[in-house]
C-alpha cells in the first residue's frame, strides 16, 4: 500500500491523498488550494492526481479545501463515483456551483487583460458545466455503514462534528491475508457545538492521518458568547442602528441564526429588530441544514419535536436578489444583518460596512478567523478607518470578536480525541496545519502518548504495511512553491498602511510608553533593512 500526500502536507489548503491499494487507486479528499498565487498554481497541476486512472474518490466533508478540486478532476477524465454523506452531497452542489461561478469570472476578468496585449485566452479551472457533470457521479453513504467500493477494501465514515455531514474515514484493506487499517480524520469539530453531533470515539488504527490547525493553540473562552452576541443587539437597538455580522455561509451564519434563536427565547432578542439573512448561499445552505435534521445533534432535535425551529425566528428575512440587499440599508431603525464573505474581503458584506461602520450606534460582529491584509483584520486591529470602494470609512462602530464558534478542534480537545484510541501499534502522520503548530503538537503527542509522530512534505510518498512504514520518498525539489514576492511586497505594504493607522493613535500614550514604542519599532526597522539588504 502507497500514500501520496498531494495535499494539506505542512499547509492547512488543499487537502487530498491519493492511495494504491494493490491495483487499485483512490483518492481521500479533493480540495482546491488556496493562499497566494505560487500555491494556488497546484490547482492545475492534476498530472499527480492520474484523474482517469481512479477507481474512486472519499470525500469528508463539504469545504472547499477539502472538495473543490472534483469538477477539475472530472473534467481531466475522472469517471468513478464520489463517496460521502447526504448532508455533504447536498452542500457539494451549492459549494461546487459557486466555486466554478468564481473561476470563470476570473478566467474572464484575466482573459480581458491578456487581450488588451494581444495575448490568448486562458481556460477557467472549470465551469459549471463541469460541475453539473460530477454531481451525478457522488453516491452517498450512511455514519458508520460499512462498505467496499473496490475488492478488498471497506470503508466506514463516522461524524467528526466539523459541519453539517462531515466524517472522518476508516478505510480497511486485505492482501495476503494481512489487514491493513488507516483512519483519515478530516476536520474534527469542537464538543458541544450549535447543531451538529460532537465528533465519535473511533477505533484505533494503524495509522492516524490527523489534522493539526490548532495543533499550538486552543481556543478562547468561549463560555461567555452568546451574552456578547446579545451585547451587540442591545447596543444597536438602543441607538437604532444596525448589528452587521461578517459569516461564511456554511456553518457559521447557520451557527449565527441559531444563537439568535437562543436569545429570542431568553426575550434578549427585541421583537422589532428584524434579521436579515443576506447572502444567497448562507440561504441555500440554511436549507440545505434545514432538509437533513436527522444529523443534529440531540438538543436540536429536542427543539424540533417540541414543534420549534432553531434556524427560524418570526423576524428572520432572507434577501436573495441585490435589490432586497440595498434595500436593507435604505430602511431606518434596528437590524441584525448576517451576510458574506467571513473576513470581509468580497460580496455584499462590503457594502452593509460602507453603510453602518462609520455610525457610531452601530455594531461590527466578528465571529471567526480575519486573515492578515483583509479589511476585518483591520478592523480587529483597531483601524481608525478602512478603505472601501475605493473611498476610506471611518471606524465609529462598535467593534465585537466573538470565538464561541469556531468548528475545528483546539490544541486540547484534538488531545482528548487521540487520547482514547490505544496507542501501542499505531502511527501518526500529521496533515493539515502549518509547520510550527505541526512541530509543537508532535512534541505534544510523544510526550504525552508515546506515539510515533511524522510529518510529511507535500509530495512526500510513504510505503505502508501493518504497524510499519516501510519506505518514504521525498520531492523536495517539487515539495515547497517558490516564493510569490507580489504577494509578500503586497502583504508588506498593507502591514505598512495598517502601522501608519496604529502610529497616530500614539500621541495619546505616555512620553514614556511614546519611548519604549519607538525604540521598539527602530530594533524592528534595523532587521528589517538588515534582511532586505540580503536578497
Amino acid at each position: 500500500m502507497k500514500i501520496s500526500f498531494l495535499g494539506a502536507a505542512q499547509t492547512v489548503t488543499g487537502s487530498c491523498y491519493k492511495l494504491e491499494c494493490g491495483e487499485t487507486r483512490f483518492l481521500v479528499d479533493a480540495g482546491m488550494f488556496q493562499g497566494n498565487k505560487e500555491i494556488e498554481k497546484r490547482n492545475a497541476d492534476t498530472e499527480r492526481y492520474d484523474p482517469k486512472k481512479l477507481d474512486f474518490i472519499l470525500v469528508t466533508h463539504a469545504h472547499i479545501d477539502h472538495s473543490g478540486l472534483l469538477p477539475r478532476l472530472v473534467k481531466k477524465g475522472f469517471r468513478g463515483k464520489i463517496y460521502t454523506s447526504e448532508p455533504t452531497r447536498d452542500l457539494l452542489e451549492i459549494m461546487l456551483l459557486d466555486s466554478a461561478h468564481i473561476q470563470e469570472m476570473e478566467a474572464e476578468y484575466v482573459n480581458r487583460k491578456r487581450n488588451r496585449r494581444g495575448g490568448g485566452d486562458v481556460e477557467p479551472l472549470y465551469t459549471q458545466a463541469d460541475v453539473e457533470k460530477t454531481l451525478p457521479l457522488i453516491e452517498t453513504v450512511q455514519y458508520e455503514s460499512a462498505f467496499e467500493p473496490a475488492p478488498n477494501i471497506t470503508v466506514r465514515f463516522r461524524d467528526a462534528g466539523h459541519i453539517l455531514g462531515s466524517a472522518f474515514i476508516r478505510i480497511e484493506y486485505e492482501e495476503e491475508g494481512k489487514s491493513t487499517s488507516l483512519l483519515f480524520s478530516g476536520d474534527l469539530g469542537r464538543p458541544e457545538q450549535l447543531i451538529v453531533n460532537d465528533p465519535a470515539v473511533a477505533v484505533t488504527p494503524d495509522y492516524l492521518f490527523l489534522e493539526s490547525t490548532y495543533g499550538n493553540r486552543n481556543h478562547k473562552d468561549d463560555s461567555n458568547s452568546l451574552d456578547e452576541l446579545a451585547e451587540a443587539v442591545q447596543y444597536s437597538h438602543s441607538h437604532g442602528e444596525k448589528v452587521v455580522i461578517p459569516a461564511f455561509a456554511v456553518e457559521r451564519s447557520q451557527q449565527i441564526i441559531y444563537s439568535l434563536f437562543l436569545l429570542y427565547k431568553q426575550g434578549r432578542l427585541p421583537a422589532d429588530m428584524p434579521v436579515y439573512l443576506d447572502s444567497p448561499m448562507a440561504i441555500r445552505a440554511t436549507e440545505v441544514f434545514r432538509s437533513h435534521p436527522e444529523y443534529f445533534d440531540a438538543e436540536t432535535r429536542r427543539y424540533l419535536q417540541n414543534g420549534e425551529d432553531p434556524l427560524d425566528l418570526p423576524n428572520l428575512k432572507f434577501t436573495l436578489s441585490t435589490a432586497e440587499s440595498q434595500a436593507i440599508n435604505s430602511t431606518p431603525g434596528p437590524a441584525v444583518v448576517i451576510s458574506a464573505s467571513g473576513m470581509a474581503t468580497a460580496g455584499r458584506i462590503k457594502h452593509h460596512l460602507k453603510h453602518n461602520l462609520w455610525k457610531s450606534g452601530a455594531s461590527v460582529v466578528f465571529v471567526g478567523y480575519q486573515g492578515v491584509g483583509t479589511p476585518g483584520r483591520k478592523i480587529v486591529n483597531g483601524a481608525e478607518k478602512i478603505r472601501l470602494f475605493g473611498e476610506d470609512v471611518a471606524v465609529k462602530a462598535r467593534v465585537f470578536t466573538i470565538n464561541g464558534f469556531s468548528g475545528h478542534a483546539g490544541q486540547s480537545e484534538l488531545l482528548d480525541w487521540v487520547s482514547r484510541f490505544h496507542a501501542d501499534r499505531m502511527k501518526i502522520f500529521l496533515v493539515h496545519g502549518e509547520p510550527a503548530a505541526q512541530q509543537e503538537f508532535a512534541g505534544l503527542l510523544q510526550e504525552r502518548f508515546g506515539l510515533d509522530v511524522h510529518i510529511p512534505d507535500h509530495l512526500e510518498e510513504a510505503v505502508l504495511a501493518p504497524g510499519e512504514v516501510l519506505e518514504t520518498v521525498r520531492h523536495a525539489e517539487t515539495a515547497r512553491p517558490s516564493v510569490d514576492w507580489d504577494f509578500l511586497v503586497g502583504d508588506s505594504e498593507r502591514l505598512l498602511g495598517e502601522l501608519q493607522n496604529r502610529i497616530a493613535g500614539l500621541k495619546e500614550k505616555t512620553w514614556v510608553e511614546q519611548t519604549e514604542i519607538r525604540d521598539r519599532l527602530m530594533t524592528v526597522n534595523r532587521l528589517m533593512v538588515e534582511l532586505i539588504s540580503e536578497i
